[in-house]
């Protein structure tokens, strides 16, 4: 009986197992009936039509695109794999104010190389550098690569073949949804600013792919969450549409032409560690469009010569149609410099073509430049250009236009010519003179993008007083270039004719483009080093042709703004002009309008123009020349500034800043602009050629210029004269104005920050290349002469104070010793 109980339980403990077993194998089969599993692909990767289905719409180009609903696909050749690809980001559309009005549709926000690369069963997208390199046969080309590891954009997933396996299909669409720093439209300044906290993917969508011979466009419309967006605050949101142009670069790069820092260029630089030298030799080359003639037979002859590619400009069709003219007109004035270097027609300005012309045309294409005009209250022009790294070939650029800018140019016409010219006397310039100046500035524009920077020394290269003379003038304008920045002439007089006011093309820009553009047969670009220098040798000892950098502060030839050579000599004739004007401005604006804004903008502006002749004269004291030479060249590069000329600088500052300039402190003006801060205005404008002159870069070169020549115009003589002219008052036992009292508390404290502060080092970095010095304070002389000066001061006020002054003059200078015993307590 136990036995027949055990074996039940046996039974009923096995059976229940077996049982439950079976239901879950039937379970499992039927469930495999009902929805079988899809056999997966070897390596996740699909058959070609299994990816790219019927549904597909497809565009041929560099690259095959395909779209299925929301996804997009690349169809890469194989072949393309490992080639060197420009992607260059830019904004299509853009949210209103954010940037700050300097950030607008069109402007280019990153530029990189890139390559596609296979590893295992993706393709990686790395971002490419040709800062470091090496002759790929030299074994030292290993070490360069190991140590440029090039970072990975994206890895993307195989995901088919091609039915011949000559290229692969990715999927971008993740990709391009996604918030990628290297291709975003928002740095991490603006982010900070705009207090961005992430990307919105459920508002953010490719809006289109498309595909051309030698490159692909991405537009993407992206939405971000944001506390603090610069419009629409409520929305806390930014909206931005961005481009992603990737180009196909030039299988053979363009020969680059060797950079000459004797003719003004915008350049790249490579470091060669392959190179024979016992160092990563620096080879810099300079940016510019590759032309080539037609016919280099012809060409050789010297005949004039089509190039095989024309630079094209294509004209915003935003572009208001009454400026459209002279536009073009600014585009191509640079075709006479080109056939200076034997090419016709190389520069050409056109319109957008119609969508029957071409469809598929867009200003975002890579392929095409355009001059845009842009709806922003920015009073600004820029001309940026995109370059190839490996040779310094241009291979686009935009110029962009802001729509304000032309009031700027109105507003500085009247204010710097009105008084040798009557047709700048109104706030309603003549249209063929505002058109002029747009042209000029279009020109200019141009000039960079085609890679000259700005040339400060053109300005220096005509006398002051050829300026007054209309002959001269028509024939060679006011500068020797148009990358100067002289925009009008300041110096004619009332009287003077047949001036002309604006800035135009100049004998520089002919050689600088001769120079850089010029075809020549020769093999490398070493093998033209040798007829590039004799150009320049040509043109030594002309300083038509003299190219002056912009970060040459020091430099009195290099000044912005600045025409003539003698800043003395130009700047009081732009005084005298500008007094002129300042006494008429209400009649020329609010008499006219019966409002005072233009007359509070103007009279502002003409504030502006003042400091910038007095800063004109501040910067020949301690100023140094600067003659960029090659050793067979005769003279140094750098020259000090005639002491006896600094000298007279400062006294002149005396006279035109430093005693209290009334011609501004016109009381028609002031009473109906504002309701106060008159004397601020004032001291404003002179503390900031008092603060110029006292500062640590400019004593630095006082006393660097004293130990290179005999009889200088030493830092102590300037302090001397500075004093003397400043403190007058207290040797004379006269009171002290409100605006004079300003400006000495204000030298006090210019003074208390020499004695107290220290030198911050430059923000450049290259040799030769400062703008500015660099030295021990402590160490050298200028804590003690400062001490010397401060004791000499407080000496002469101590028996001043007692003369017969005015209670306000007194207690001022009770104060000022009071700082001075305070600054020497604390020392």
């Amino acid at each position: 009986m136990n036995k027949i109980i055990c074996f039940c339980l046996l039974v009923g403990l096995v059976f229940p197992t077996s049982i439950q077993a079976q239901r879950i194998k039937k379970k499992k089969a039927k469930s495999a009936t009902e929805a079988p599993t899809k056999p997966k692909s070897k390596n996740g990767i699909k058959p070609y039509k299994k990816v790219i289905t019927s549904d597909a719409v497809s565009d041929e180009g560099v690259f095959a695109v395909h779209q299925i609903d929301e996804d997009y696909f690349y169809e890469i050749p194989l072949a393309h794999l490992n080639k060197d690809m420009l992607w260059v980001s830019r904004i299509a559309q853009i949210q209103n104010g954010l940037g700050g009005g300097y950030v607008n549709a069109g402007s280019k926000t990153n530029e990189q190389v890139v390559h596609w690369v296979k590893f295992r069963n993706k393709i990686l997208l790395k971002s490419k550098s040709f800062v470091n390199i090496a002759d790929s046969t030299k074994a030292i080309s290993n070490s360069v690569r190991v140590n440029n590891y090039e970072p990975t954009l994206h890895a993307f997933d195989i995901k088919a073949f091609n039915s011949d396996s000559s290229a692969v299909v990715i999927d971008v669409t993740k990709f391009f949804t996604s918030d990628i720093a290297a291709i975003s439209g928002l740095s991490s300044r603006a982010r900070k600013e705009y207090k961005v906290k992430k990307l919105d993917g459920s508002r953010s969508f490719i809006n289109s792919i498309k595909s051309f011979p030698e490159n692909v466009e991405v537009k993407q419309d992206f939405t971000y969450s944001a506390s603090e967006p610069p419009s629409f605050r409520r929305t806390e949101s930014i909206s931005i549409q961005m481009n992603q142009s990737m180009i196909l670069l030039p299988e053979e790069p363009m020969q680059p032409r060797i950079y000459d820092p004797r003719v003004g260029f915008f350049t790249v630089s490579q470091y060669d560690y392959g190179s024979e030298a016992l160092k990563a030799d620096q080879k810099t080359y300079i940016r510019r469009w590759r032309l080539e003639p037609k016919d280099p037979e012809a060409y050789a002859r010297g005949e004039l010569v089509e190039p095989v590619k024309p630079i094209i400009y294509y004209l915003d069709p935003g572009t208001p149609e009454n400026l459209q003219a002279y536009i073009k007109q600014g585009i191509e004035d640079w075709q006479k410099p080109f056939e200076t270097a034997g090419f016709k027609n190389a520069i050409i300005a056109k319109d957008v073509p119609t969508k029957e012309e071409d469809p598929e045309f867009s200003p975002e294409d890579i392929r095409y430049s355009v001059v845009r005009y842009v709806a922003s209250t920015t009073r600004n022009a820029v001309g940026p250009s995109v370059s190839d790294p490996r040779s310094g070939e241009i291979i686009e650029s935009d110029i962009i236009w802001y729509h304000n800018h032309l009031r700027s140019y109105r507003n500085r016409y009247l204010l710097e010519t009105a008084a040798a010219n009557p047709s700048a006397r109104t706030l309603d310039t003549p249209a063929e003179e505002i058109g002029e100046m747009m042209r000029m500035v279009i020109a200019h524009e141009v000039g960079h993008a085609l890679g000259f920077p700005h040339n400060m020394a053109a300005s220096y290269a005509y006398p002051v007083d050829s300026l007054r003379n209309g002959t001269f003038t028509q024939k060679n304008g006011i500068a020797a270039s148009i990358m100067d920045y002289a925009r009008y002439n300041y110096i004619a007089q009332p009287g003077d004719e047949n001036i002309r006011f604006v800035r135009q093309m100049g004998p520089y820009d002919h050689h600088a483009v001769n120079w850089g553009y010029r075809w020549l047969p020769a093999q490398s670009a070493d093998a033209e080093k040798s007829t590039l220098n004799s150009w320049v040798l040509e043109k030594e000892n002309d300083p038509k042709y003299k190219f002056g950098r912009q970060s040459s502060r020091f430099d009195p030839q290099s000044q912005t703004e600045c025409i003539g050579d003698d800043p003395i000599k130009a700047s009081t004739y732009g005084l005298k002009n500008l007094k002129y004007v300042a006494a008429n401005l209400p009649k020329w604006t609010s008499d006219q309008t019966n409002n005072y804004q233009d007359l509070e903008e103007l009279y502002g502006e003409l504030l502006g123009v003042y400091s910038r002749y007095t800063g004109h004269v501040t910067n020949t004291v301690g100023g140094v020349f600067e003659n960029i030479k090659t050793p067979e060249q005769e003279g140094v590069i750098y020259t000090n500034f005639d002491a006896d000329a600094q000298k007279q600088a400062v006294q002149w500052l005396h006279s035109n800043i430093f005693e209290t300039p009334e011609w501004i402190l016109d009381k028609t003006i002031l009473q109906n602009i504002d309701h106060a801060g008159h004397f601020e205005k004032v001291r404003r404008l002179q503390v900031r050629q008092l603060n110029s002159l006292l500062s640590f870069e400019r004593l630095g070169r006082l006393i660097d210029g004293e130990s290179l020549n005999d009889d200088y115009y030493s830092a102590l003589s300037m302090l001397t004269d500075l004093r003397n002219g400043l403190w007058k008052e207290s040797t004379r036992g006269t009171s002290v104005d409100l605006y004079r009292r300003n400006l000495q508390r204000s030298y006090v404290d210019r003074m208390e920050y020499l004695m107290t502060e220290e030198l911050q080092p430059s923000r450049f970095r290259r040799p030769g290349f400062e703008g500015q010095i660099y030295y021990n304070t402590n160490t050298s002389d200028v804590r003690a002469l400062v001490r010397g000066e401060l004791k000499a001061i407080k000496s002469r006020l101590t028996s001043a104070k007692n003369g017969r002054i005015n209670k306000e003059t007194k207690y001022h200078y009770e104060d000022i010793i009071a700082r001075i015993n305070s600054l020497f307590d604390n020392d």
